[in-house]
């Protein structure tokens, strides 16, 4: 599999097409940090790094800033990317096209969430998605893991949750990359993908958020990304 790795510049979860026009086709409901609120201006400042251009340095923690609050405001951000880009091409993504869940023939997912299904199951790739996408929005949503008022902390296991996040978001990438990279080329977003995919990978390896073995069905791409900016 040979991806293209043209970049686009960063501006946070907004997609503007070659057109000019607006992509804002979403797989679920975008998340949104309070106006106002701490994490608000942090995914500011988030944003404005970004516009840089320089991708190493954007996701490093600010200065005096909290690290799990830095996680936090960056893992909203990515589910939104990722949100937005899944839903360009979910009509290509279907329980025909994509029977199993999977990134090339080597990788493939079963799902479990520990609460709902604990025992593992092989699903089509838009179930397992659907499955993983409302779990994340869960935990986004709950406010003792995921405190967006000041002065709430962080719970204990925040960032072992975050870690899982992260992990089953790479696996959205993942499968796009490997099944349906052909339609995003066609769709002119191969540039917002590699960018966005970009900074998630820059992000994790900043904070050693995903075990390298989970990485490994785009180890190659990854290469590929990284290896300027060493």
């Amino acid at each position: 599999m040979i991806f293209s790795i043209g970049l686009r510049p960063m501006e946070g979860a907004t997609d503007v097409n070659d057109s000019g026009s607006r992509s804002s086709k979403t797989f679920k409901p975008k998340k949104n940090i309070p106006e106002g609120s701490h994490q608000y201006e942090l995914l500011k400042h988030a944003e404005a790094t970004l516009g840089s251009g320089n991708l190493r340095m954007a996701v490093m923690l600010p200065e005096g800033e909290d690290l799990n609050e830095w996680v936090a405001v960056n893992t909203v951000d990515f589910f939104n990317q990722i949100n937005m880009l899944y839903g360009t091409i979910t009509d290509f993504c279907t329980e025909e096209s994509c029977p199993v869940m999977s990134a090339g023939p080597k990788y493939e997912y079963h799902w479990a969430d520990g609460t709902n299904i604990k025992k593992p199951i092989k699903c089509s790739a838009p179930k397992y998605i659907d499955y993983l996408m409302t779990w994340v929005q869960d935990q986004l949503d709950d406010e003792t893991l995921f405190p967006s008022k000041i002065g709430v902390p962080f719970p204990k296991n925040f960032m072992s949750v975050a870690k899982t996040i992260l992990k089953r978001l790479f696996r959205v990438y993942a499968h796009i990359y490997h099944q349906h990279f052909d339609p995003v080329i066609q769709l002119q977003e191969e540039a917002h993908l590699n960018t966005s995919f970009k900074h998630f990978i820059f992000f994790v390896q900043e904070f050693n958020l995903i075990d390298r073995r989970e990485l490994a069905p785009l180890q190659e791409l990854i290469e590929k990304l990284t290896s300027k900016d060493r």
